[in-house]
Parts: C-alpha cells; structure tokens; sequence
C-alpha cells in the first residue's frame, strides 16, 4: 500500500499533490493506492480517485484547519499505522517538506527529499535525488520497514486513471502537542505560487531597482507566467518578497521554461533552476556564468531585449 498525503487549496487538490498521486498510482500498478487529507472540510478531495485512489481518507477536526507542524505530522504518522501502509509519498512543498522529516522521526523511517524520479525494485522504493547543489543525482535506497518520499512539483507527470476512491474517515490526533496554531493571516495573493509554475520570468542584481521589475511582469503575464527573483535582487531592499526567490535558499523550480534576466548565475541560484526543461539567459556581461546552464542566450541590454520579447509573444498571440 503508498499513501499520498494531499493538499487541497481553493476547493480543489494542488497540482503537486496529483503528481505525487499520479506516480503513486504508477508505482503501485494493481496494489493500492490511499489519498490521505488533513484538515477542516476537503471540498473538491473526491477528486483523487480520478487520478489513481482506491480510497480517500479522511482527518478532520476543527484543531486541524489551520496548518500545524505538530498536529499534522501526528496525524499523518497516526493514519501509516492504522492503514499499515509501507511508503507514504507527499510532494516537496513548504507544507511537505516541514512535515516529512517530523513524521520520519515519529516513524523511524527513512526519508528521501526532494526525489526527481522514484522506482519500486523486489518491492523496497527506490529515489533518484539531486545532491550537491544539484550537481550530481544519487540513488538512494532505503533500510527502514517505512519509507518516505517528497516528490519535487513540476516533475512528475499528471495521469488520470479512475479508481473506485471509497471514503474513510480516521479520528484526529489527541495529545499534549507543544503548539497549537489558532489562525494564519496570509498575504494576499492570487499568483501562481513558483514551485507549480510552468514559466518563470526572473530578475537579478541587473535589474538595477525595483521598478523595473514591471518589465518582467509585462513578459510573464504574455507568457502566462511568474515572476521570480534571485537573492541579491531580493536582498537589495527593493520590496521584492522571499517568496519570489529561487535558488538554494529560497524555491527549488522546475518549469518548462524559465526566462533570467540579468542574473550572473551563482551556484546557489542555478542550484533551484536545474530542474527546468528550458533555460533562457538574458545579460549584456557574454562571460556570465548562467550562459554554461542556459539553452538559449541572448547577450545584450535587458531593458532593449525584455520589452522587445514581450512584444514579439503579444504580437504572435494576437
């Protein structure tokens, strides 16, 4: 048996989640495969049975609508042992990756973060993980009767294949946790979060201020994308949020195609960005680092080639 913890996010289940869900299925071929939700109400969870669940089960409190570390882990870890499930998948999201290592400790299991490809072999799960700052791959098995993988969004491949998805309902956690979240206040945004991003559009040091940012806007909404930033750029005080940069210390992406400009490409930068199918580099400096990792570069000024991009994709959508 795998169990998927799942997401769901305005009445529907996140695109990482189905992808963890969506290789589930695959690994397991004709064993079974459980969608795991936690939470307060899970509008739109029925949905994982499109995508390979025999069964959806379900935790549900009201101690559980807002995202705890705590509660979640113990719930998860509770719902392995009641199912008496062997490999439990989540997707590498910030609510994944906060839990999975809480619920492996729990469990004494072995956890393998951030897999870009997953195998089964003699029935034990095998993970394909980059190491190094993504300069290498290592295959990883595990030693542990429980074995634990996040999934990196963007990579796994989507697949509908209809399953019974009976419901179950496990009870909630109880216990003396040591925190209890009473409310989240979440800025507001109806943005694409990076990491389900299918293009990315970011900017560096070579942006020279914040508003010129708007350039990479212009070009990310013609292209249906994102907008991201490297570290210098956010670290520049040019009201650019932590949650726009990717790199090693900030968002792991793997779109199909990301567009950077005027970043040099520091190792910690290209380090969140390998996982992309296309990398276009824009920067008017030839020996620039992000030209090695790039498919296509364009040497020149930013702020002649980005407005001219824009207008060329606007021009050929219309």
């Amino acid at each position: 048996m795998i169990l998927v913890f799942c997401e769901t996010k305005d009445g529907s289940i996140r695109k990482p989640s189905l992808e963890a869900l969506s290789e589930a299925r695959r690994l397991a071929g004709e064993g079974t495969v459980v969608a795991l939700f936690v939470g307060s109400g899970h509008p739109g969870a029925e949905d994982a049975a499109n995508y390979g669940a025999d069964a959806i089960v379900k935790i549900e409190s009201q101690a559980l609508a807002a995202f705890s570390s705590d509660l979640y882990a113990a719930a998860v870890a509770g719902a392995i042992q009641a199912k008496g499930a062997k490999i439990l998948l989540l997707s590498a999201t910030s609510i994944g990756k906060d839990i999975a290592p809480r619920i492996a400790a729990r469990l004494g299991a072995g956890l393998a973060a951030d897999a870009t490809a997953l195998c089964m072999v003699d029935g034990r799960l095998q993970a394909t993980r980059p190491v190094y700052a993504g300069k290498a791959d290592a295959t990883v098995e595990f030693n542990t009767e429980i074995q634990i993988a996040t999934t990196r969004p963007n990579v796994f491949a989507l697949a509908q294949v209809p399953k019974a998805g009976i419901m179950e309902t496990l009870p909630a956690p109880d216990g003396d946790f040591k925190s209890i979240v009473k409310d989240i206040i979440a800025k507001g945004s109806k943005k694409l979060d990076l990491t389900e991003a299918d293009v990315i559009v970011s900017g560096g040091r070579g942006m020279k201020d914040e508003a010129s940012f708007k350039l990479l806007e212009d070009l990310a909404e013609a292209l249906g994308g994102v907008v991201g930033a490297s570290r210098a750029a956010v670290d520049a005080g040019w009201n650019i949020p932590h949650s726009a940069q990717v790199g090693q210390t900030g968002k792991v992406v793997s779109p199909t195609l990301y567009i950077a400009c005027g970043i040099s490409g520091a190792i910690q930068h290209l380090a969140g960005i390998t996982g992309s199918k296309f990398i276009v580099a824009i920067n008017k400096d030839p020996e620039a680092l992000i030209f090695k990792v790039a498919d296509y570069g364009i040497v020149g000024d930013l702020f002649e080639v980005v407005p001219e991009l824009t207008k060329a994709i606007k021009a050929m959508k219309t």
